[in-house]
This record gives C-alpha cells, sequence and structure tokens, in this order.
C-alpha cells in the first residue's frame, strides 16, 4: 500500500512539474508572439471592446498594448518557471498568471466574436473556443501557486532550528 502511495505522489509532483513548464512555455512563447505584427491584428476585436483594454488601446496604441502584455507574459512565465529558484517568485509568477487568465476569460463577456451570431443557442466561434482555454490555464496557474507556496513554506521550516514552532 505504501508503494502504492509513494507512486501516486510521485506521479503528481511529475504532473505538477509537467504542468508548471507547459505554463511557463506557453506564457512565454505568446508573449513573443506579441512583437509580430499579425497578433496585434489577431488580438484587435478582443481588446477593442474591452472596456479596461479599450483605454488602454487609445492611450498606448494597439502595437506598443500588444508588446506591453508581450512583456507581461514572458516575465510571468519566467518567474512561473523559476520554482527551483526561488518558490516565491514563482508563486508570485502564478498568481500574476491567474489573474491575467481571469481578465481573458472576460473576453468571453466582452467580445462579440467570441460567439457565433445567429444562433438560437449559445455557441462559441473559433475566438472563444480559443479563450475557453484559458480555464485551464487558470487552474494551472492557481495549482502552481498552491505548489510554490508549499514549497516555499517546506523550505523556511527546514531553516528554523528546532526549538522554533512558528
Amino acid at each position: 500500500m505504501r508503494k502504492r502511495l509513494m507512486a501516486a505522489e510521485n506521479l503528481q509532483a511529475v504532473g505538477v512539474s509537467t504542468l508548471r513548464l507547459g505554463l511557463a512555455l506557453n506564457l512565454v512563447a505568446i508573449g513573443r508572439l506579441k512583437f509580430e505584427d499579425y497578433e496585434v491584428e489577431n488580438i484587435r476585436p478582443l481588446v477593442t471592446s474591452h472596456p479596461m483594454f479599450a483605454r488602454l488601446v487609445r492611450e498606448f496604441g494597439e502595437e506598443k498594448l500588444a508588446r506591453l502584455v508581450g512583456v507581461t507574459e514572458i516575465v510571468i512565465g519566467s518567474l512561473i518557471a523559476a520554482k527551483p529558484l526561488s518558490p516565491r517568485a514563482s508563486a508570485v509568477g502564478s498568481w500574476a498568471a491567474a489573474g491575467m487568465f481571469a481578465t481573458t476569460l472576460s473576453f468571453l463577456i466582452t467580445t462579440r466574436e467570441a460567439w457565433q451570431e445567429r444562433r438560437p443557442e449559445p455557441k462559441l466561434s473559433p475566438t472563444g473556443q480559443f479563450l475557453v482555454k484559458d480555464v485551464v490555464f487558470l487552474g494551472a496557474s492557481l495549482l502552481t501557486a498552491g505548489d510554490s507556496l508549499r514549497d516555499r513554506r517546506r523550505r523556511q521550516s527546514d531553516r528554523r532550528p528546532a526549538n522554533d514552532h512558528r
């Protein structure tokens, strides 16, 4: 029974590490795309129809906003990947990713192009299908945040003297 428990724990650890790596790689790769002109065009309907982003588009312009989002995604992805060096930085990155994915999910509400028109029932368009995957990324961000915080706590308790019971 103990062997099965250890195997399950090892499998879970490999799964969380794979999820963390996939999340970080996706954020860095997608962030890098924000420096391409076609990606500026791809996100136009999303950012121009969102109340918060429409204001930023007016302030910075579409290209600068796309690059700002790209840099943000690259930084967040890098922080998430930094867990072996700094679980705290990784937790911060994971929390930031959770906020970012919650924001992108709000595009499902603010972007008319996320839904197919002339349908009696709600049906996602290709844009909506692209956005809905962020539910999985949101869950991955929350899972990696918890994992990083648990690792940070474990490292802190390993450094405490035996008589310190905080």
